[in-house]
């Protein structure tokens, strides 16, 4: 299975890229892993709704170019679906099952995902109800498809 995720914006801090990096790695035997930065756009301080939706919309189009061709796309979204580890694993395996090569998911910058890539998406995806940093959320969605893995071959760490 191919899995891209697409991210808004680039990870600064070395400690981002290391956890990044090892989680790619650990990966590796388990699938092949795309990473795909799109740049994120500038937002004034206090950004003002029409402004929010213009800067959402240009990088939606940035996403949009980046997402292959037949691959099942899920967005992260706080409103998203809700799941446990196992859960995920569970979802990941049916995929594969199922006959999914492909699976996108999409991460967006500080101000989310336009609506229109929410629900053109086949899923919204929860991590948690809570708000993080859209560059630990790359760490936390890698780590949880590594866990998902794991899961699935009944190796010990998820316990």
């Amino acid at each position: 299975m191919t899995i891209t995720v697409i991210c808004v914006g680039k990870l600064k801090e070395k400690f981002w890229t290391a956890a990044v990096a090892e989680y790619s790695k650990r990966l590796s035997r388990f699938c092949r892993l795309q990473i795909i930065e799109v740049a994120d756009e500038p937002a004034p301080e206090p950004v003002h709704e029409g402004d929010r939706e213009n800067i959402l919309r240009r990088e939606a189009e940035r996403i949009r170019k980046k997402i292959p061709a037949g691959s099942l796309v899920a967005a992260l979204a706080v409103d998203g679906k809700p799941f446990s580890s196992e859960e995920f694993s569970a979802w990941m395996d049916s995929l594969r099952v199922s006959g999914t090569s492909s699976l996108t998911l999409l991460i967006g910058g500080s101000l989310g995902l336009h609506e229109d890539l929410l629900k053109s998406s086949r899923m919204r995806l929860s991590f948690s109800r809570m708000t993080f940093p859209h560059q630990l959320m790359r760490v936390i969605t890698l780590e949880q498809i590594y866990r998902a893995f794991k899961i699935s071959c009944g190796e010990p760490y998820h316990k």
